[in-house]
């Protein structure tokens, strides 16, 4: 039987925009080792099923499942690709995150293989190029902020952490696009079966296990989460709820918090529009009318979440994005 060293396992929901593009860099990559595509998808009832079965020939090593929406929870379905890999690594990738490279596979799994106390690898993220700014901009601020795009940054627990923020920091984990040990998954740290942050309280569990976890910047994938105006302030409201649930304290913020970040959405969010040379100056027009406005949806979600009760689940689902959308699916 041939030895598999890495699983790449996708969760798939409504997923037909990104597929074709994602398998094909898959399918593209360059490593001397074998790897397999695992794929479990939710049920979706767009093209999704057919571009997976599509593909599933042109891989050596491909698996796909499927299960209902009841059965899915972010963190739940993580667990059970660990439970199901057949590599010694198992490897995370979102529907709408692509390879932006073809060493990508060989880039991630490289701090897993050369540090034998390294559990969990984060890639960097790189925003699509049409991505609103607002995200295009959060996204490489958080990212710059973990280490230079040349070299590997670990992270672990010491006294040099004294405030809650720089924990944050230590642990802070994204499983957009990120690897595991499968041996760890399986024991001190599994994934804990919850329906968002999951990643969250992965990264701090293995920080808190005394484990290290390590930024992988050359593991860099296109991502960027397409959302519309109308479903900003549910995104961000299902994002922070999340994050409250596994744990995290969150202060208040305050309507003069909100103003100033419109302030800065004005001013300096159109200088870094301005400056952007992948934006058409149509397209510039465009988000410097909308930034502005999808600035103000942010922070209304944000201030809804922090002021929900985390045990009031009727209102919660009602300000819920996923939970809308699984109804407007006919999921639930």
């Amino acid at each position: 039987m041939t030895d598999i060293k890495a699983t790449v396992f996708i969760p798939t929901y409504y997923g037909e925009d990104n597929l074709d593009e994602l398998f094909t860099a898959l399918s593209t990559q360059k490593v001397g080792f074998e790897y397999e595509i695992l794929v479990i998808d939710t049920s979706s009832k767009d093209r999704t099923p057919e571009i997976i079965k599509s593909w599933e020939p042109k891989f050596k090593h491909f698996r796909y499942e499927t299960i209902t929406k009841p059965e899915f929870s972010h963190g739940r379905v993580r667990q059970q690709a660990a439970e199901k890999a057949r590599g010694e690594y198992v490897v995370y990738l979102t529907q709408d995150a692509t390879p932006a490279h073809d060493r990508w596979l060989y880039e991630i799994i490289q701090p897993l293989e050369r540090f034998p106390q390294v559990v969990g690898v984060m890639g960097k993220q790189d925003p699509r190029t049409t991505a609103l700014p607002l995200l295009k901009e959060e996204i490489i601020r958080t990212f710059k902020q973990f280490g230079p795009d040349f070299g590997t940054t670990l992270f672990y627990e010491d006294d040099f952490i004294d405030s809650q923020q720089l924990f944050d920091l230590v642990t802070f984990y994204s499983d957009v696009n990120s690897a595991a040990r499968k041996s760890v998954l399986l024991g001190d740290v599994p994934y804990q079966d919850i329906p968002y942050a999951e990643d969250q309280k992965f990264g701090e569990d293995l920080i808190r296990h005394g484990y290290m976890k390590a930024y992988a910047p050359r593991a860099n994938v296109w991502h960027t989460n397409e959302i519309k105006l109308r479903d900003y302030k549910k995104r961000m409201f299902d994002e922070i709820v999340g994050v409250r649930r596994v744990g995290k304290t969150m202060d208040p913020i305050s309507i003069l918090f909100v103003i100033k970040q419109v302030i800065r959405a004005v001013t300096l969010g159109s200088l870094f529009i301005l400056k952007d040379h992948q934006y058409t100056w149509k397209r510039k027009l465009y988000w410097l009318a909308l930034n502005p406005l999808f600035v103000i949806e942010k922070w209304k979600g944000v201030r809804a979440a922090i002021a929900v009760d985390l045990d009031d689940e009727q209102t919660i689902v009602k300000q819920s994005l996923e939970s809308n959308e699984a109804i407007a699916h006919g999921k639930q």
